[in-house]
């Protein structure tokens, strides 16, 4: 269980949320989420090889026009990384809700569109 005083002191807590205008607009801030959001930390068929040192994987590099390139990691590396996509008690991963749920996607995409 959470620290229950920790829990109540932050909620009367203001908090100021930074958010700057993506780079690349609107559009850029929507693949990225659907990446991330959607999709396991890495699926097995990107794993290339794993040798008693390392594990070499596939990615996709976006800063060269989505160019599949090769990443070798130490095994210690490699679980930090993954771990990281590891969500917090009680957090769920988002699949199929809101904007993105099968009922009303298309009217619901439409709405999202960039101009």
């Amino acid at each position: 269980m959470a620290d229950k005083p920790l829990i109540e002191c932050l909620f009367h807590k203001d908090w100021v949320v930074y958010a700057k205008r993506p780079f690349a607009g609107p559009r850029q801030v929507i693949e990225y989420l659907g990446r991330y959001t959607h999709k396991v930390a890495i699926s097995n068929h990107r794993l290339q090889e794993v040798t008693d040192i390392d594990v070499a994987f596939s990615y996709k590099d976006y800063r060269e026009q989505g160019i599949n390139k090769t990443m070798r990691l130490s095994h210690r590396e490699f679980v930090r990384r993954f771990a990281q996509h590891i969500l917090p008690l009680r957090f769920v991963r988002i699949r199929h809700y809101g904007i993105l749920s099968s009922t009303g996607s298309g009217e619901n995409c439409r709405h999202c569109k960039v101009n």
